[in-house]
């Protein structure tokens, strides 16, 4: 099974097979503004996610599982980012790669940083802070989006969520909105139970303030999802060319031995697929495939993979 290598502008591969158990993790922090509706809790099932504070005062609601496709206009005067534009992407544009400031349709290949951009998915990108930093400015140039507590964000303020490998130790976060995190922890633990991920992982989220040597940094982000809305980072990871301004600096591979490319693959195909989006009135339906049949073929890719 290969190691992926995190490449500049290529996404991580999808969907390879694995594991299953329990080990150590994280958890804590609010639960509010999560899932609702007509869930499933064997994943899959279109969920309803209240979402304040969406870009453009467009609802207040969006759906995990949902095709996205909420219609492209230009925020109006007297909202938070007037004149930005904002909507018009979709699922099958969900995935960025892993520099911060991807994942904006049409956006250049240099792209590198969220200043004064639009707002496609209708949330705001993740900001780190303080001590994730750097050097380079493209990282610390969005102060325009507030502090990650900053309860204007859409879907509230900042939290993250740990994902511990019970085979590996390799610990997994994901940093986003607090609605987003909510949605999102529910999706991993219902897709990747069997796929390595430890019983000890987190269950609700933890806060977030980006100060703490602890909290995820932009040199340990391994993918960016929903126009850098929402990231995954791997702790210990240190990739010295996201400190970089240079669009062209050289990524730190992924390391090839202690981690868990099992749980890696299943958190990065569950967010890609499960990420809540805002979805427009004629598109209800959804694009990826239903995660009960996913999982069943993880299942059997995991049981040849065990057998080799």
């Amino acid at each position: 099974m290969r190691i992926p290598f995190l490449t500049k502008r290529e996404p991580l591969e999808r969907r390879r097979g694995g594991g299953g158990g329990g080990k150590s993790g994280g958890g804590g922090g609010a639960k509010s503004g999560g899932t609702s509706g007509s869930s499933s809790s064997s994943g899959g099932s279109t969920k309803s996610v209240s979402t304040p504070n969406l870009a453009g005062n467009r609802g207040s609601t969006a759906t995990a599982y949902g095709v996205g496709g909420v219609a492209a206009f230009t925020i109006p005067a007297g909202a938070l980012f007037a004149g930005r534009n904002a909507g018009g992407a979709s699922r099958t544009q969900v995935y960025g790669t892993n520099v911060y400031g991807s994942g904006y349709p049409g956006a250049a290949a240099s792209q590198r940083g969220v200043a004064g951009l639009g707002f496609p998915f209708l949330y705001w990108p993740v900001i780190f802070g303080g001590a994730g930093i750097g050097t380079a400015a493209y990282l610390h140039d969005s102060h325009e989006y507030g502090e990650p507590n900053n309860s204007s964000r859409p879907g509230g303020p900042m939290m993250q969520a740990a994902f511990i490998s019970n085979t590996t130790g390799s610990t997994f976060h994901v940093l986003a909105d607090n609605a987003t995190v909510v949605s999102l922890i529910s999706s991993v633990t219902d897709n990747c139970t069997q796929f390595d991920l430890a019983s000890n992982s987190s269950t609700s989220p933890s806060s977030y303030s980006g100060n703490s040597s602890s909290d995820p940094q932009p040199e340990s982000a391994i993918q960016y999802y929903r126009a850098s809305s929402v990231a995954l980072t791997l702790d210990g990871y240190n990739n010295t060319g996201a400190l970089s301004n240079d669009s062209n600096a050289a990524n730190t591979p992924l390391p090839t031995t202690g981690l868990d490319t099992v749980l890696l693959s299943c958190l990065n195909d569950t967010i890609g697929a499960a990420v809540p989006l805002v979805s427009g009135s004629s598109c209800p339906g959804m694009v990826t495939p239903h995660m009960g049949a996913l999982a069943m073929l993880w299942v059997g890719i995991a049981l040849t993979l065990r057998l080799l």
